[in-house]
């Protein structure tokens, strides 16, 4: 799609939580594995994140367990850095042979991942996996192409609404309940505070718009047996994007200042004191804690249109999944079992942060960390996803949401142009990927 090294991690927790590779495999020839050892020396791809060294040590009891119980097979692990990964796995999908047995992947990738014919299907053994029953349905949708299953959720990550308890104290205003009120007081904020942002917004921040779309009651995208069709242009698509870039203004967030901007810059304008508000994930908490608004602040849902509703948030995390030309199959998913299982997501909150993609036990890392509450009932309230298609990397790589919405901030177009011509160039993409 990233979560205690958490945001220190913005360039793989943030980005995986939000973006693809920008590169996927081309189709290649039939990768599967002739037999299925039981035996041997299995290879592992892992992100490497910033502050690795917890995460290490999770990984390390669980390969220990593992070996503990499948006598003969030994795992080798490897951290690979997340800006490169679209070139190693690319190679690792074209040569079987160098390939590792199980890597570690955004949830945005899956589309492509399947198409490219890199992984394998585990439908079944995930079907008659007893944790698995306890598996948030967002995350599960996240592994799933085609009705069927290509991997095992690792963790996944929503955002909510930040904002400054002191200034909201000062002025004598609360958390907003509903969007209208969220723009309305992000603008009297900025007019009582003209050196504050109300709320932090960004131009090429997506995800953090892409609640305002599902707010409103559009779609990104409409499936139809398998194929996809952009709804961006829709008159309830519309309405979100004109709530979102009614936000970059004089009034509030300057296009000339907010356009660019991205996930981590509207969190790092919060963590330093210029906003009074922002959109941050659950893995934004250790940037925040480490700013200058530690302790002068909280986080609620971010509020739908309705009065107690949420805005449905963009579900982003990380999967493992088991390459098709692994020799070793059924173990494969042992590993990729005792690596996203309920103990080992337990100890990578811990560590990590990660929210578990488990209902109950991420419902216990709520009680034992109340920061993590707000982000449960976000989820609770219905998170969404980006289309299943292996077009969807295209689109994001191409920028073609964040190019629509500068369009719209800069004055260059209205909102139905440049809502049109992104669902042209959507179409594009879904159609180059069959």
């Amino acid at each position: 799609m990233k979560l205690s090294a958490r945001i220190a991690a913005p360039a793989a927790a943030l980005v995986l939580a939000g973006l693809t590779a920008t590169a996927c495999a081309p189709q290649t020839s039939d990768t599967g594995a002739e037999g299925d050892e039981k035996t041997g020396t299995l290879r592992v791809w892992l992100f490497q994140e910033v502050g690795n060294k917890p995460k290490e040590q999770v990984v390390d009891a669980a390969v220990a367990d593992f070996e503990k119980a499948h006598k003969g097979a030994e795992v080798e692990v490897e951290y690979i850095p997340v800006d490169t990964r679209a070139q190693r796995i690319k190679a690792a999908f074209n040569d079987p042979k160098s390939a590792p047995d199980l890597i570690e992947y955004g949830n945005t990738d899956t589309a492509g991942y399947v198409k490219d014919g890199g992984l394998a299907d585990v439908s079944a053994e995930f079907a008659a996996w007893d944790e698995a029953k306890d598996t948030d349905p967002t995350a599960e949708q996240s592994v799933t192409v085609g009705g069927k299953v290509y991997g095992a959720p690792l963790f996944v990550g929503v955002r909510a609404l930040y904002y400054r308890t002191d200034v909201f104290e000062e002025l004598g205003i609360e958390a907003p309940k509903t969007q209208a009120e969220l723009i309305s007081t992000a603008k009297k904020i900025h007019r009582k505070k003209p050196d504050l942002y109300g709320l932090a917004v960004g131009g090429a921040y997506t995800y953090g718009a892409m609640p305002f779309i599902w707010a409103a009651g559009g779609e990104l995208a409409d499936e139809n047996g398998g194929t996809y069709k952009a709804a961006i242009n829709s008159d309830k698509a519309r309405k979100g994007i004109e709530a979102y870039t009614s936000l970059f203004g004089d009034d509030n967030c300057p296009a000339a200042k907010c356009a660019a901007m991205g996930g981590n810059a509207t969190v790092t304008a919060f963590a330093a004191g210029k906003a009074a508000m922002a959109i941050g994930g659950d893995f934004s908490h250790t940037a925040v804690e480490a700013g200058s608004v530690k302790g002068k602040y909280a986080v609620v849902p971010l509020p739908g249109v309705a009065e107690g509703s949420v805005a449905p948030a963009f579900a982003g995390g990380n999967n493992i999944g088991v390459l098709k030309s692994s020799p070793h199959r059924t173990l494969a998913v042992d590993l990729m079992k005792s690596l996203t299982g309920k103990q080992t997501q337990t100890r990578m909150f811990d560590a990590m942060g990660f929210l578990p993609t488990y209902t109950d036990v991420r419902d216990a890392a709520a009680k034992k960390e109340p920061f993590v509450e707000p982000f449960v009932k976000t989820l609770g309230a219905g998170a969404k996803f980006v289309p299943a298609s292996p077009g969807w990397g295209q689109i994001d790589s191409s920028l073609i949401l964040p190019t629509m919405f500068q369009e719209i901030v800069s004055g260059r177009k209205d909102v139905a142009g440049a809502a049109d011509d992104a669902a042209k160039k959507m179409d594009a993409a879904f159609a180059d990927a069959g």
